[in-house]
């Protein structure tokens, strides 16, 4: 057995709308089909149907110490389009530079402080300074 791909992230959140419209129109995944399940939530995919992220709405946001996962990642393209997007919709980010490899990493955090991570290749050309989202 090998791993191919990261399938979906899972997250709790009492802010559920918030969520769901930051990574909807903020990030661009598309809202998808759901079971019935007893709870609230929204599952998400990117543009080409992969499952991307499970909210499951909860009464409080849960109470946690220090993060056991630091951030998420996606692989996207088209980086100057998608800074554009995020300066649209005000959302602060960071780009960070890989060593060696120079991917460019976009770094956001959702509405309720979860860190992403969007790589791109190195070869996508854009401003590379980082936004406060003023």
């Amino acid at each position: 057995m090998s791993l191919k791909f990261l399938d979906h992230v899972n997250i709790r959140t009492a802010r559920l709308a918030d969520m769901t419209a930051f990574y909807r129109d903020v990030l661009g995944l598309e809202v998808g089909p759901r079971p019935p399940f007893g709870a609230g939530g929204a599952w998400l995919y990117t543009p080409n149907g992969r499952a991307a992220l499970h909210l499951v709405e909860v009464p409080k946001t849960p109470e946690t110490g220090a993060p056991r996962i630091e951030h998420f990642a996606f692989g996207a393209e088209r980086l100057a389009e998608f800074l554009a997007r995020l300066q649209k919709f005000k959302t602060a980010y960071r780009i960070s530079l890989v060593p060696g490899l120079n991917l460019r990493q976009v770094n956001v955090y959702d509405p309720d402080g979860n860190h992403i991570e969007i790589a791109f290749a190195a070869g996508e050309e854009a401003d590379l300074s980082d936004y406060s989202g003023a």
